[in-house]
């Protein structure tokens, strides 16, 4: 395959909307106020880039590399994660509604999450481990054979996550969120 190269340049209100884009390289780009819904990036490698103010609903990201990119007031939501390339995955999100999305069995050791809307996202068997999840709501997202060890869900809202299936070892919760680690034993709590 043939590799276009793009290197530090900045991509500002384009329609990539249900576009096949394959066989580039991305360093250290910008998309500004893109629009990727439902567009297949399969095959592309993402190096040091940001995303911001753009749409990447139901994007397709089969073998594709993302290391260290930054999204940043994104709607990411119904994006499958799982096939991105597992040697280049690095992703961090802030102000984002990622909801519906999965990262089965991604590993995203120190991932950030700041603000975001992670509503029915799927972390089965992600490991989270020194996650952070700031003010972050995760109604009725998946924890199941997960791993959560001194990830930081101080300030995370709206989470269900059983302690007997995840681990949880050091892992970080104030109240009233970590009432969510009993919700799956119906307690009454007064």
């Amino acid at each position: 395959m043939h590799e276009t190269l793009h290197e530090d340049q900045t991509f500002h209100q384009l329609d990539f909307s249900e576009q096949e884009i394959s066989g580039n390289e991305y360093l250290r780009c910008t998309f500004s106020h893109c629009d990727f819904s439902k567009a297949d990036l399969s095959g592309n490698d993402f190096v040091e880039c940001t995303f911001e103010h753009c749409n990447l609903t139901m994007v397709k990201l089969n073998d594709t590399g993302m290391k260290d990119i930054r999204f940043h007031d994104c709607k990411v939501m119904g994006v499958d994660f799982h096939p991105c390339s597992k040697f280049m995955f690095e992703v961090n999100f802030q102000k984002c509604q990622v909801d519906y999305s999965s990262f089965f069995q991604r590993k995203m050791k120190k991932a950030r999450f700041t603000d975001c809307s992670l509503r029915e996202t799927d972390f089965t068997e992600t490991d989270l481990t020194e996650a952070v999840f700031s003010q972050c709501d995760l109604h009725m997202a998946a924890f199941d054979r997960t791993n959560l060890e001194k990830a930081d869900l101080r300030t995370a809202n709206n989470y269900t996550i059983d302690p007997a299936i995840n681990r949880v070892k050091k892992a970080r919760f104030a109240y009233p969120g970590v009432l969510g680690l009993l919700r799956n034993y119906d307690l009454r709590i007064d």
